[in-house]
This record gives C-alpha cells, sequence and structure tokens, in this order.
C-alpha cells in the first residue's frame, strides 16, 4: 500500500513539474492596454520532453516575444536563438544545430477560436490568457533544415540546398506587378520549343 502511495506522488510531481514548465510561456492578456509589451523567454530540454513531440529531444533557446495590443487583434513576433541537437540522416551522428528564427502570428478577436491560416487565429474575446509555448515550437521546428546533415559531412551543394529550403520556409507571399512579371518571363522561358515552332506556322 505504501509503494502505490508513493507512485501517485511520484506522478504527481511529474504533472505539477510539467505544468510549471509550460506556465512559463503563459502570457496573461486580460486587462492590457491597447500598447506594446515585451518578454524574455529561455528554456532547453524539460521543453521539448513537455511538447509531446519526437522531432527534437535536447537543445536550448532564448525567445523575445513582442506583442502589439489594439483593440481588434493581437500580433505576436517571436525571435528565437538557440540550438538543437539533431541526428543526420547519413550518418545517424548527432550535432548541434543553430536556431535563427523570426516569425509572427495575428490573434483577432471574435466570438470563437479558429485557426484562418498559418499566420492568423480568431481567439474568443474572452479569453484572459494565452500560452505561446506550441508557436515557439512550431517556428523552432519550422527553422529546421529538410535535409538533416552533420556539418563535416555537407558539401557547397548540400549547404546551397540547405539555404533554399530555409527562404522557401519563410516566404509567406508575394504581390506586386514585378513578381508577376517575373512570372510571366519564368514560363516564356519554359515554353517547350515544339509549341514555339507551331506559333510561327501560324504566323
Amino acid at each position: 500500500m505504501f509503494f502505490i502511495k508513493l507512485k501517485h506522488i511520484t506522478f504527481a510531481l511529474l504533472l505539477t513539474e510539467k505544468v510549471k514548465e509550460l506556465s512559463k510561456y503563459n502570457i496573461d492578456i486580460y486587462g492590457l492596454e491597447d500598447k506594446q509589451y515585451d518578454y524574455d523567454m529561455e528554456s532547453g530540454d524539460a521543453f521539448f520532453e513537455e511538447m509531446e513531440q519526437d522531432l527534437i529531444e535536447h537543445g536550448h533557446f532564448k525567445t523575445h516575444v513582442i506583442l502589439n495590443k489594439s483593440a481588434t487583434m493581437i500580433q505576436l513576433r517571436f525571435h528565437t536563438t538557440g540550438s538543437v541537437t539533431l541526428t543526420c540522416d547519413r550518418s545517424l551522428e548527432t550535432f548541434e544545430e543553430p536556431i535563427d528564427s523570426d516569425e509572427r502570428i495575428i490573434l483577432k478577436f471574435g466570438d470563437h477560436n479558429e485557426e484562418l491560416t498559418e499566420e492568423i487565429e480568431i481567439i474568443s474575446r474572452n479569453t484572459n490568457r494565452i500560452n505561446v509555448a506550441r508557436y515557439i515550437f512550431d517556428f523552432i521546428a519550422l527553422s529546421l533544415p529538410v535535409k538533416k546533415l552533420h556539418p563535416s559531412l555537407r558539401t557547397e551543394e548540400d549547404e546551397f540546398d540547405l539555404e533554399d529550403d530555409e527562404e522557401e520556409g519563410t516566404l509567406v507571399y508575394t504581390s506586386g506587378g514585378e513578381s508577376e512579371e517575373g512570372e510571366e518571363g519564368e514560363d516564356e522561358e519554359k515554353i517547350d520549343p515544339r509549341w514555339e515552332a507551331l506559333k510561327n506556322l501560324k504566323k
């Protein structure tokens, strides 16, 4: 009987530690004035353990959160720096991958909770507190290269591919006449020579 009680106590302590770790990322928004607020957050292995995921086990990071509140929305910008431990896809050796992420989320006040896009969510007007742990983890995960290669195995081509992966990950949308013209130019270059010959015959 004593052993059973001890197990329950141990479980309760573990649960308390988990709640304590994730509570670091709570931001009370009830009563905030319409202005900018700054928050600094820091964590390591405990953070990744409590996020219930299998992508990252070890790491350390610091996140600076800038919160801009208005009457209709909350804008959150996350700048995260640090490093995580990854396993190389080729050699299966572990290595340290640096993190440098700068992303944002917009929370619009509404009648219910709903995710509109990757960048915009609706939250209830009655929300008193938000927890930003999931946002931080998602942005860290997005900043990681698709190909997980140990630095000693990377060639110039690999480095180029990794840079392309990072650029593709940060691109949300494009607009404007110049971009559209550029796309049209690229389409023209990709026209099959056989179709070009047919066009000439019609002339």
